[in-house]
């Protein structure tokens, strides 16, 4: 016996409603009943159609969805890696400037030691100027 595997067949909408119209316009024995068995048929088939469209829309807006996700997340990956390299930049600019005003700190404290022992000497040797005018008694 010979057996074959059966043949599946994808139609487009106009092909749906040629096929039909083919059957719906060969049935003129039918009664009012048979028309309409064969208009819930034509609307099962054309909303099956449209519902397939209506998946392939889908499919697409999804996959345009994705690709704009996709290009999205690339220039916010750019972004950041340019924001860290910034605040890397930023960063060592502030160390520097932060070690930099400890030493002018640490010089500053050094100045004012000088400074205060200038002062002291100055005034020691005022006070022996002082009593250096002064007669002995």
């Amino acid at each position: 016996m010979f057996t074959q595997e059966p043949v599946h067949y994808q139609f487009t909408a106009d092909e749906v409603n040629d096929l039909l119209s083919l059957v719906t316009s060969g049935s003129t024995s039918g009664s009012d009943m048979s028309r309409s068995v064969y208009t819930s048929e034509e609307r099962r088939v054309r909303r099956m159609v449209s519902n397939r469209e209506s998946a392939r829309r889908s499919r697409q807006r999804k996959k345009r969805h994705l690709e704009n996700l996709s290009k999205q997340m690339d220039r916010l990956r750019l972004e950041n890696r340019e924001l860290k390299n910034r605040v890397g930049f930023f960063a060592y600019g502030l160390h520097a400037v932060e070690c930099e005003n400890e030493r002018l700190r640490f010089e500053s404290l050094d100045l004012q030691i000088k400074l205060s022992t200038l002062h002291q000497t100055l005034v020691t040797m005022a006070q022996l100027q002082n009593d250096d005018s002064l007669p002995f008694n």
